[in-house]
């Protein structure tokens, strides 16, 4: 879907006026209308603020035009409900919920999450706790939070 269409659906899913999602998000029914018929699109900060009115990520809004990933743990973001929230009820589109929660972080260092990884991930290929921990570490250092 285009962002008009999405914009379009979640005010409609919300039951909302042109004229009140304006409101809401302090623009003019104008710049309401010009998005849902694709002429413009909402700037960062308007996008922001409609995120967190919807409970959407910035990515949904936008078509979800790039794959998301945890920054923790790597987990994929492919649903809103995965993506963390901040204190103030925004989309955190770096980290999955589990990782991160209410502006705090789970896993305190990254020994923590490899305990917490090489028990409860299946393990297909039944290696040994210790490779399964350095394929782990492989892995997660490539990620921003443990860089």
């Amino acid at each position: 879907m285009e962002v008009r269409e999405i914009l379009k659906s979640l005010r409609e899913k919300n039951n909302l006026t042109q004229e009140q999602l304006a409101e809401d998000v302090m623009v003019t029914r104008q710049a309401v209308s010009r998005w849902e018929s694709g002429e413009t699109q909402p700037n960062t900060d308007t996008l922001k603020l409609l995120s967190k009115k919807f409970g959407v990520s910035i990515n949904t809004l936008l078509g979800s035009p790039r794959q998301l990933i945890c920054q923790c743990c790597g987990m994929p973001l492919n649903e809103d409900s995965l993506i963390s929230r901040e204190p103030d009820g925004s989309c955190n589109e770096d980290y999955c919920k589990w990782c991160y929660t209410d502006g705090k972080f789970a896993y305190t260092s990254k020994d923590v999450l490899l305990d917490y990884l090489t028990t409860h991930i299946p393990n297909p290929e039944n290696l040994t706790k210790e490779e399964r921990r350095i394929q782990f570490d492989g892995l997660l250092s490539q990620l921003k939070y443990w860089n």
